[in-house]
């Protein structure tokens, strides 16, 4: 069910995508940004092996693991001041203040799962990614988001971040203090064709 947010949302969209003249999608446009645009840490999880486990265990197995993972996840996501916007399949999404305490939370998520697989038998252990980036993206509400920091995120966390690790695009990374005594390598990243730089956060040595 939408909510009045959602549907306001909605209708803006389908307005510009039905006004012909120019400069009227040029103000609706503005409008949308206006009523719903902001700059954000975004912060995207996946958990990792979905294939190998739903086919060897079943559909029921993983997704048992995906709400243990939700379950350890959301309370984190709030203690470092996150915003919780949507658990999607395996997957994460929320939004931070600041680049230093979405990656505190990744590592937090990390070291949890960890210990939490030292007392489970590897059939059941959560494994997970992380994609971090920062940039201005649409908030309808705190019900989802939109934009190309989402994309570069999702990227990292779902497509390129293996189990363990936790990728930070060059927005986010640039935006920390200098004494943040994050260690971050540089890794290329790309999106149909188009590269942006992005780090592989090392977080065990400290950890």
């Amino acid at each position: 069910m939408k909510t009045k947010v959602s549907a306001k949302f909605q209708k803006l969209l389908l307005r510009y995508s039905q006004e012909t003249e120019t400069e009227k999608r040029r103000k609706l446009e503005e409008k949308i940004w206006m009523e719903f645009g902001a700059q954000h840490t975004v912060f995207i999880l996946d958990m990792s092996g979905f294939s190998l486990l739903t086919r060897k265990y079943g559909i029921v197995h993983y997704m048992s693991m995906v709400r243990r993972m939700q379950l350890t996840v959301a309370p984190i996501v709030k203690s470092y001041s996150g915003t919780f916007i949507k658990f999607e399949a395996d997957n994460c999404f929320a939004v931070f203040p600041d680049p230093g305490s979405a990656i505190h939370a990744a590592i937090a998520m990390q070291h949890a799962f960890a210990a939490a697989n030292l007392l489970t038998e590897d059939d059941l252990d959560i494994h997970i990614s992380c994609g971090i980036d920062y940039g201005r993206i649409l908030m309808i509400g705190s019900e989802d988001c939109y934009g190309d920091a989402i994309n570069r995120a999702c990227k990292m966390g779902e497509d390129l971040a293996a189990a363990g690790e936790i990728f930070v695009g060059a927005d986010a990374m640039q935006r920390l203090p200098p004494d943040s005594g994050f260690i971050g390598h540089p890794i290329d990243i790309a999106i149909s064709g188009i590269e942006f730089p992005a780090f592989s956060i090392e977080y065990r040595a400290n950890g």
